[in-house]
């Protein structure tokens, strides 16, 4: 061994420019439009859609088109006035994991409300939707023995993930397309365990899933159906338990995944199922052993909406027909957009840098509030403004999109629908 390292010969390289790989990987996405700008702004109690954004020139009202909380169920008296009672009944934190800190009333309580609302024995809520579909599918390929999960092409990137963490066989079928899930059905013994794994609305393109059609194959083939209806809860069905319900097959999924932060708005996501199952994820699936529960202020709001929504079909009714006058003047004005049976208006553009100049332009002249939806969210020349018009948006709103969009459009010399 030398005395003197100084005396060694051989160079030492250089470290990794660490901040250049990161400044490289922004660059491009700058260089391509796709650079995200997350937009600071205020919402107001009482005011959505209405919201207070933070400007250099200072503090400025917009309207906002692409809010998730689908209902305003948000801004409610009712869930707020829930959540007050809650803080000053309970405190603030939940304690830590439900399996160390155990469970506190309000968490009790909503479960037994979404298992109801589901026609199903248990539910498990969980911190975030994206957390439900982690720990269930993740539980659900460790714990069948030689599971193969069959997965729609265009799931969410939480179930694509929780389908990795399960560490077994996986088979992606084409979107929505019912011969290619039955031919790898058909490839597959009847007696191996087997989940199908869909969403009933699709959250980019808004199109539903045809699941009266794959509850059949389920049962031809002996698979378990999963379900995630994170963008039909509250919104659809007699009662606002989703697309199963709306379709009278509610008692023929055997998993549904779903959401407290879209139309019940509040947070935090939930299962309901057969309870050996709900028990099974309790006790396996690491997003949810690993993760704080919510807050006890969280899971009263949420229940005082769940309650709320399955007693009252007026925000549903209301919902429809924003959406259906909402493409009726898109038609008039040309500006293209997918067609589909949802709520969801996705307004397509088709190219990057155009989308985030659109929304720019609404925001800073037209006081419009709606964020581009660019790669890798949707493919790359589906770029869109994806608008969600909840009942709170009025006519007058309404007409001020559609004009603002027409304007820009023609700023931006972008495409029009055929007549």
């Amino acid at each position: 061994m030398r005395d003197d390292p100084a005396a060694d010969p051989t160079p030492t390289p250089p470290a990794p420019d660490y901040p250049a790989h990161f400044e490289d990987y922004l660059a491009l996405l700058r260089g391509e439009g796709r650079y995200r700008v997350f937009q600071p702004h205020d919402r107001q109690r009482g005011r959505f859609p209405v919201s207070v954004f933070r400007t250099e020139a200072g503090p400025r009202e917009a309207v906002v088109w692409c809010a998730n909380d689908y209902l305003g169920m948000g801004q409610h008296p009712a869930v707020c006035a829930a959540m007050k009672e809650a803080i000053d009944s309970h405190g603030a934190g939940a304690g830590g994991t439900r399996n160390i800190a155990g469970n506190h009333g309000p968490v009790l309580a909503l479960e037994a409300e979404l298992a109801a609302l589901h026609g199903k024995e248990a539910a498990l809520v969980l911190g975030c939707g994206w957390l439900a579909n982690q720990a269930a599918l993740s539980a659900l390929g460790q714990l069948l023995p030689d599971c193969v999960i069959l997965s729609d092409a265009m799931n969410h990137a939480s179930m694509i993930e929780g389908i990795r963490a399960g560490r077994c066989e996986k088979r992606i079928f084409r979107h929505n397309d019912m011969a290619h899930l039955a031919a790898l059905l058909a490839g597959l013994p009847r007696g191996r365990c087997k989940v199908i794994a869909i969403e009933s609305v699709y959250s980019m393109d808004g199109d539903i899933a045809p699941l009266a059609d794959i509850v059949d194959l389920a049962r031809l083939h002996g698979a378990l159906t999963y379900l995630d209806e994170v963008h039909a809860v509250g919104m659809y069905g007699p009662t606002g338990a989703g697309i199963a319900e709306a379709q009278g097959l509610g008692n023929r999924i055997d998993i549904i995944q779903g959401t407290l932060a879209k139309a019940f708005g509040v947070i935090g996501g939930y299962i309901a199922a057969a309870a050996p199952i709900v028990d099974a994820v309790r006790s396996a699936g690491t997003g949810f052993i690993f993760t704080t529960a919510i807050p006890p202020a969280v899971a009263a709001g949420a229940l005082a909406s769940v309650r709320h929504l399955r007693a009252s079909t007026a925000e549903r009714a209301a919902l429809a027909g924003r959406a259906a006058r909402l493409r009726g003047l898109l038609d008039g004005a040309r500006l293209p957009h997918r067609a589909n049976p949802s709520h969801i208006v996705p307004v397509m553009v088709g190219d990057a840098a155009r989308c985030k100049t659109l929304s720019d332009m609404l925001l800073a002249d037209h006081a419009i509030y709606v964020q581009p939806i660019n790669f890798p969210t949707v493919a790359r020349g589906t770029e869109r403004l994806r608008i969600t018009a909840t009942p709170l948006h009025d006519d007058r709103m309404m007409d001020d999109l559609v004009a603002a969009l027409d304007h820009c459009w023609q700023a931006l010399q972008l495409p029009r629908a055929e007549p």
